[in-house]
Parts: C-alpha cells; sequence; structure tokens
C-alpha cells in the first residue's frame, strides 16, 4: 500500500481543489446544485487518475484500464445530468433549504459542508485505487461480475433520472409524486442504484486465493455511501422537503413505496 498512499494523498488534494471551486461557483450563481455536479465529474476524474497513473513505472493493467473506463463512464453521465439540471432549474431543495436555514453564515457553513464532501470523495476513491490495483493477473469471472454489477446500477440509475425529468415536465404533475416506472418500487431508485454501483468495487477489489488483504477495505465506500445517502444528504433532507412541501400526496406514496431498496409497490 505505500507506493499507493501518495496517489490516493493527490486524489484527496485534488477532490479539495473541485470542491472549492464548486463553493466559488455557487456563491456566483446563487445555484447550490453545481456542488453535486462538480463533486461527480471530480471524483470521476480522480478515480481515472489513481487507476492509470504509473506506479514504480509499471504500466496499467487490463483491470485498470476496465475500472478508469467504468468510473469514468460514471463521472460523466451523473455530472452532465446534474450540471444540466441546475442549468435549468431553480436551486436544488435541499441546499435552498440550508440557504434559508443558516441565513448570512450560509457560505462559510456551505464552505465547510462542501469539505466535507471532499472527504467523502476521498474516502470513496480509495475504493477504485484497491480495485484497479489488485494484483491478481488478467482478467476473470468476478471482474466480469463487477463490471455487469456496476452497469446495471449505471443503467438503472440513468432510467430513474429520466423517468424523474419526463415525470416534472408534464404541467399536469404539478403538486404530485413520481411514482411512475421504478419510483412505484422505490421513493429514491436513483440512490438505490447509486449505492450498487459503488457495491462493485469491493468486488474487482477482493482477492481471497492472493496476498492482497488490502481489497478487503474496498468494503468501506458501499457502506460509507449507504450512510451518507440514507442518514445525511441524501433521503432525509429529500423527504423532509417532501413533507413540507406536498404532505399529503407524499404520506400516501411512502405508505404504499419502498423507501430505498426496490420492492412491489403496497396496493
Amino acid at each position: 500500500m505505500t507506493p499507493l498512499l501518495p496517489l490516493w494523498g493527490a486524489a484527496a488534494l485534488f477532490m479539495v481543489l473541485v470542491m472549492t471551486a464548486a463553493w466559488v461557483v455557487q456563491r456566483r450563481t446563487l445555484q447550490g446544485g453545481w456542488a453535486d455536479a462538480f463533486w461527480s465529474l471530480g471524483l470521476g476524474a480522480a478515480g481515472v487518475g489513481v487507476a492509470l497513473t504509473p506506479v514504480d513505472g509499471v504500466s496499467p493493467s487490463a483491470r485498470q484500464w476496465l475500472t478508469a473506463a467504468l468510473i469514468g463512464l460514471w463521472g460523466l453521465r451523473l455530472g452532465l445530468h446534474i450540471a444540466a439540471r441546475a442549468a435549468r432549474e431553480s436551486e436544488d431543495a435541499r441546499y435552498a433549504r440550508l440557504r434559508q436555514e443558516w441565513g448570512p453564515r450560509f457560505q462559510s457553513r456551505i464552505f465547510g459542508f462542501l469539505m466535507l464532501q471532499a472527504g467523502a470523495g476521498a474516502l470513496l476513491v480509495l475504493g477504485i485505487l484497491l480495485a484497479a490495483r489488485n494484483p491478481a493477473p488478467g482478467l476473470s469471472l468476478q471482474d466480469g461480475l463487477a463490471a455487469l454489477i456496476f452497469m446495471s446500477a449505471l443503467l438503472g440509475e440513468a432510467i430513474a433520472d429520466r423517468q424523474l425529468t419526463a415525470f416534472k415536465a408534464d404541467h399536469a404533475n404539478r403538486g404530485q409524486v413520481c411514482d411512475a416506472g421504478l419510483w412505484a418500487w422505490s421513493r429514491h431508485p436513483n440512490y438505490f442504484f447509486e449505492w450498487l454501483a459503488w457495491c462493485a468495487w469491493p468486488v474487482f477489489a477482493i482477492n481471497i486465493d492472493s496476498a492482497w488483504p488490502l481489497g478487503w477495505l474496498a468494503l468501506t465506500g458501499p457502506a460509507y455511501i449507504y450512510w451518507l445517502l440514507n442518514h445525511v444528504s441524501g433521503v432525509p433532507l429529500l423527504e423532509a422537503h417532501m413533507h413540507r412541501s406536498r404532505p399529503a400526496a407524499f404520506a400516501a406514496y411512502a405508505a404504499r413505496t419502498s423507501r430505498f431498496f426496490p420492492r412491489p409497490p403496497r396496493h
């Protein structure tokens, strides 16, 4: 692990710089949603960097190229989707609520909040680093399984995002809660598939048959992203906004729909 520590440290510093730039942009635009776009694109770029940067003069392996391609695709899809939303819509409800609650201290507090997001990115990029640097030779069925998990999650999240965008675009749905398609099976299918994507990195990283015990550390990624989405910055803030903005519709929706893990709706 020692030769990889400077690489991980460089990725962490890169995320600090990215989220500092995000703070500057949100201050100028008054649109906090840009921070999520910067985080996604920045983490994707950091992931590509830790996957492909040569260490000790060794050329990237097939596994390194595969993991770099996957995290790069993830970062571009999610980052550009969020950027398009930030450009055409009013401020994300989560950031708007924080702006209201924090008042004149918003800018100083949001800077600290974005630095915490930079720290989160540094922790998550560790899983990508360990996945890419698994020393097992060649690609195996385990790598194929990991790639399948990742691509399935990426597709599911893209479908959920598209369904929500289409629902919002229909003026007849104003004041309603999206319960179409995947949103009938989970109140947050985009967050579920986001978590599922991070489950792929331990599958890449863990190698029971070789001396690579560090691969088990990649389990911190899905554990952390689950905690973050379900207990900190994802589900709680969004559901609090839904309770305030459309209480009756959301209560009915919540009564029949799973909070996170997809399952058939109750009738």
